[in-house]
């Protein structure tokens, strides 16, 4: 599965209980504060990825750093070493053992996708319909669909224990699920901005535009 595919879906993300709750304001109110007052976050990720079958495709660990608005870089460590980066304008799929990079504008990349949600400066409200969902294994369960039709992520999980996130799940139009648990999670530390800069490593072949 390809670097470009994963942060297109996150999923930059299993079933799930049937039927919602009411909508709870202050319960809904934790999940737009959280993502409202993010500056910034770093955090160790574990992703794993399944298709419409059930069948897992991958798992992969790693550290995810985010700059709002707009930057974001995700190190993937196990099993392959990759890199994704958001500059605020591009987006660059680093693979190391290829010694590729693909290049893209964020704007035609990530839509309503878990990257967005977590980098994106617009509120949460405008991009996603909120509704509460029964919270097994946390203390706040969140099912998030794009108010846009034209996202081919349907719908995004949120999980929250004690108003910290710990996990992200997101199904796209095939039926695939990605999930992302963080752990070491640290919101506002302050981040340098050279961290969302990337430069290509001599010989790398670049595939996209980098005017």
């Amino acid at each position: 599965m390809s670097a470009i595919y994963r942060m297109a879906l996150l999923a930059a993300l299993v079933a799930f209980g049937a039927g919602s709750h009411a909508d709870t304001p202050g319960t809904l109110d934790t999940v737009r504060g959280f993502f409202a007052n993010i500056d910034s976050l770093q955090a160790d990720f574990h992703q794993e990825v399944i298709d419409s079958n059930g069948l897992q495709q991958q798992v992969s660990d790693g550290k995810v750093w985010i700059l709002r608005p707009g930057r974001f870089r995700w190190d993937y460590l196990t099993p392959y070493r990759q890199q994704i980066v958001a500059d605020g304008e591009r987006l660059w799929s680093y693979d190391e053992d290829l010694a590729q990079v693909t290049v893209q504008a964020m704007d035609t990349v990530l839509g309503a996708t878990p990257a967005m949600l977590l980098s994106g400066g617009e509120p949460i409200d405008k991009v996603f319909r909120l509704e509460v969902q029964p919270a097994a294994g946390a203390t706040l369960h969140a099912r998030l669909t794009p108010r846009a039709d034209d996202s081919n992520i349907t719908e995004i999980h949120v999980y929250f224990n004690n108003g910290i996130l710990a996990r992200i799940e997101a199904i796209d139009s095939f039926g695939n699920h990605t999930a992302f648990a963080f752990t070491n999670l640290v919101r506002n530390a302050g981040l340098d901005a050279k961290r969302f800069r990337f430069v290509p490593p001599e010989g790398t072949d670049i595939i996209g535009d980098t005017r």
